[in-house]
Formats: structure tokens, sequence, C-alpha cells
């Protein structure tokens, strides 16, 4: 019998989980399925997705934007980097109940070191926003060794309260607002996750906290060279990355956690890259 797996959000239809996970599980020879299903906005549509493809049979679901707070909360145990985060992008569905995981923030972290050559520790990082987005990479990055790790959000309290949370880990993180970025010094790694890129909308980040040598990386994917990457290109950034490599390392770490086997990614990763293009 077919193994049964779905990502599940709204809207639904860009999503690229499908493509994915299906490409993983031929190479892998894995007998599995994978869906799409639009849940509608609301969090009771969630629950019932969740609930009904559970009890269809299905083992596993990816949860995307809105729900990753919602998924957590489904959860009757979780990993602690989607306890300390307080949203969860995987859930595994078993006989003792629903466990749930955040992967997007060992993916980054393995693009950013595995695929893009970056080094992390000793570096001073910048993430910009501080919703769910921000919430699955923050603890990552800061245990691979950055000597600061900085919440910036045009609401200041909302990256105060991000940070506060993330505190009992211990770890060297700090909050401001957007507005005072321009005296928080210069960043060797500066990652864009607010939605703004979807919009057309530029994050007002000052020049001067690109660090010379440094990588910008918007999570957005596949919309090539996006209005932070082209502040970042324009402020003298040389290497610059959208979230293609972040989608795909994600998704290797659930179907990992999934199937027990991990797949390989570079040739899924070329097939969706799409071209930052100049000018």
């Amino acid at each position: 019998m077919t193994d049964r797996y779905a990502v599940v959000g709204h809207p639904i239809a860009h999503s690229k989980s499908p493509l994915i996970h299906g490409l993983f599980a031929k190479a892998t020879g894995q007998d599995m399925r994978y869906d799409a299903i639009d849940c509608g906005p609301d969090e009771a549509g969630f629950r019932a997705a969740v609930r009904d493809f559970r009890e269809a049979g299905g083992l596993g679901l990816n949860v995307t934007l809105p729900f990753k707070l919602a998924a957590l909360r489904l959860a009757d145990a979780a990993s602690e980097d989607a306890r300390l985060a307080g949203a969860a992008n995987t859930l595994s569905f078993t006989q003792e109940g629903i466990r749930a995981r955040n992967t997007d923030g060992s993916g980054l972290v393995r693009d950013l070191t595995a695929n893009l050559g970056v080094v992390l520790d000793g570096r001073r990082v910048l993430v910009l926003g501080a919703g769910g987005a921000a919430r699955g990479i923050v603890l990552p990055l800061a245990r691979a060794g950055a000597a600061a790790l900085v919440v910036a959000n045009r609401t200041a309290t909302r990256a105060v309260a991000l940070v506060h949370e993330l505190a009992p880990a211990g770890l060297p993180l700090q909050a401001v607002a957007l507005d005072d970025l321009a005296g928080a010094g210069a960043f060797d790694v500066v990652i864009n996750a607010t939605s703004a890129s979807l919009s057309g909308a530029t994050p007002a980040v000052p020049q001067a906290a690109f660090a010379a040598g440094a990588l910008a990386c918007d999570l957005v994917y596949g919309q090539g060279l996006t209005p932070f990457l082209a502040l970042a290109r324009d402020a003298g950034v040389q290497q610059l990355a959208d979230g293609t490599g972040m989608l795909v390392e994600q998704a290797a770490e659930a179907f990992a956690w999934w199937r027990g086997v991990r797949p390989e990614t570079a040739a899924v990763r070329q097939r969706l890259t799409v071209p930052l293009l100049a000018g």
C-alpha cells in the first residue's frame, strides 16, 4: 500500500513541495504519494484537514503559511527547536500521536554551509523579520556558532518578544527596530525573513549593515532578483542567494525523518533554481 504524505496550507497552489518530494521518492525508491491540501485561511479548517488526512491513513504533513504556529499547538510531542521557536513545519503521525519538528532552520544552515560555503562560526548574523519564518531559523543559526545574532523588525516589540521567548536557549541573541539598524554595525550574513519581497517592497536596511564579503539571502524563492537582493547588490554584496536551497534542504530533512533515508539534493536544487538576474 502506497504511503501518503502532503503539504497543507493556504494558499497552496504555488507550492513546490509535491514536485520536490516526488523527485526524492523516485531517487530513493520510496513507495509514497505526496499531495497538496488547501485547507482555507482559518485555523479550524487547518485542524479539520489534518484530522481528515490522518484518519484516512496519511503518515505525515508539511505545514506552510500561515499555520506553522497552529501545527505546533496540535502536536502531542515536539522537538526542542519547534518548541522553543513556537512553530512547526513538519508533522508525523504515529500510534503515540502527532509529533512535530521544525526543519526550516536546519535546512537553511545546511544550504548556507554545505551548498554556499558560508562559515557561520564567529560571524555576525542579521535576521530581518520576527514572524513565522524568522522563528524557524534563529536558533539553528545561533547554534551554528554565530558570534552575534540580531533580529530586526519594523515593530521592535515583536523582535524583542521573539528574542525573549528564545532566551532560555542561552544564545547570543539581540533585538532591534529596523529604524535602529544604522547603529548596529555590519553583518557577515543578512537574511530577509520578511514577506516584503512578495509584494515588491524593500526592507529598510542601511547599506552599512552589509559587511565586506557579506552574504545576503532572501528566503523568498523563485522570484529572481528581489528588491532586498537588489538592495544588497547595490550595497556591494557579491554573494546573493534566494530561498531555493533552504526550501529543498528543509524538505530533505523532513523526508529523512519520515522515511529514514536522506535524499541527495543537488539535482533538485538545480532544477528549481531561478537565476538572480542583474539589473
